[in-house]
């Protein structure tokens, strides 16, 4: 009884001089949300219906809702790619986003904490940074022509790189087959490598096996992208 009475007396106590209800002084900052995560590199994810925004550490919205951050509603954590992302996370300073492209296939970049493409969205599938560099796999093609229906043939190289936080490819890592680009066959590729240290690569080969990789990561391969 004497409990309540205490926190009877404090909410009818005036806050500065005006009364206030307990609404008054809880007043959101975001509201009518579905889903908060945790924070991360000082910024947590917010889920509105099916879109994602940010929220700094003051509860402001600093990214607005968007429907194209990378996330899963069940997430393979046992893959280290897209498909391992349960919800938006910073890390290195960026965070996985995806664009439909016009055959009906998703590539995939990143933005930055202004919600600023840094890395554009030209990878089938790609890991998450850290320290400072990710693994992805690249998309190559060239017109071959038109098939008698008027509709266009390409030829496609696949490369799996490793890629900076400029979205720069700095090292090729292994040439992928098997990738069917038809949006009725296509099927996620898995990642065959990933970043075990700052210098190191772990790769995976044709017999499953794993290789431990040292690229130069200094030396830019500028000209992988054309």
């Amino acid at each position: 009884m004497k409990r309540l009475f205490i926190i009877t007396l404090i909410l009818s106590i005036p806050i500065l001089g005006v009364a206030q209800s307990v609404e008054d002084i809880n007043k959101p900052t975001v509201a009518e949300l579905d889903q908060i995560e945790p924070f991360s590199e000082g910024l947590a994810a917010v889920k509105k219906g099916n879109e994602w925004g940010f929220i700094n550490e003051d509860g402001q919205l600093v990214i607005g809702f968007r429907g194209d951050l990378v996330w899963n509603r069940i997430a393979d954590a046992a893959n280290y790619g897209v498909e391992s992302i349960e919800a938006p996370k910073f890390k290195d300073g960026l965070c996985a986003i995806k664009t439909i492209k016009e055959d009906g296939i998703a590539r995939y970049g990143f933005i930055d904490k202004k919600g600023k493409i840094v890395v554009p969205t030209e990878f089938l599938n790609v890991s998450q940074f850290n320290d400072g560099h990710a693994v992805g796999i690249y998309e190559r093609k060239e017109l071959r022509g038109k098939n008698p229906f008027q509709l266009k043939i390409y030829d496609y190289e696949f490369t799996e790189v490793v890629v900076n936080q400029a979205g720069e490819m700095l090292w090729p890592i292994q040439e992928r087959e098997n990738i069917v680009m038809s949006r009725k066959l296509f099927k996620l590729p898995e990642l065959g490598a990933k970043m075990i240290s700052k210098d190191l690569l772990a790769v995976k080969d044709k017999s499953n096996k794993w290789k431990i990789v040292k690229p130069n990561l200094q030396v830019e391969n500028k000209g992988m992208a054309n």
